[in-house]
């Protein structure tokens, strides 16, 4: 997904879903668009401390740990089994649109590939990532067994999405 200004200007951000990422997550991303709340951004501001908070407070709300890994900062679930990362290094160079957002869950994309990941540019809305955070924090957790039911599935091992490619011109 790819947001511009007009259709023949600079891309303003650009979030890109791996193909097991699990529907319900990515039908919250498309409502948060579709709502015309994830299309405003501040081209060329550079990423701050607040961005980052706002789009990282229903992580802290939940009780996400939160740890500092170089230029890494990282929340991740009880479990261990999610989490969102930040890339305070690609953040300073909004220009290139670098990957400095990534949501995951299963192995964290530092030790290997994680079973599904989202990843976006430091021009992405905050308020389009504390929506995904928010999706991912509530949603996220172990497998509740009801005796004589199957474990249901959360975003963490859900079952995979359709492929979906969104652009939008404004």
């Amino acid at each position: 997904m790819a947001a511009y200004e007009t259709p023949v200007s600079e891309r303003m951000w650009v979030l890109t879903a791996t193909g097991a990422t699990p529907a319900p997550l990515l039908q919250d991303l498309l409502t948060h668009l579709a709502d015309g709340e994830g299309w405003d951004t501040a081209l060329g501001a550079p990423m701050n401390e607040k961005m980052v908070t706002a789009a990282t407070q229903p992580l802290s709300s939940a009780g996400w740990k939160h740890t500092v890994d170089g230029r890494w900062i990282r929340w991740t679930s009880s479990d261990g089994n999610a989490g969102i990362q930040f890339d305070a290094f690609a953040a300073q160079h909004p220009s290139q649109n670098q990957a400095t957002w990534t949501l995951w869950a299963g192995t964290q994309p530092d030790q290997g590939r994680p079973t599904w990941s989202i990843t976006a540019s430091p021009q992405t809305p905050s308020s389009l990532l504390a929506s995904l955070s928010e999706s991912l924090a509530h949603e996220t957790g172990t497998h509740q067994v009801q005796q004589g039911r199957a474990p249901r599935t959360s975003l963490a091992s859900g079952p995979p999405a359709p492929a979906v490619t969104v652009s939008r011109s404004r």
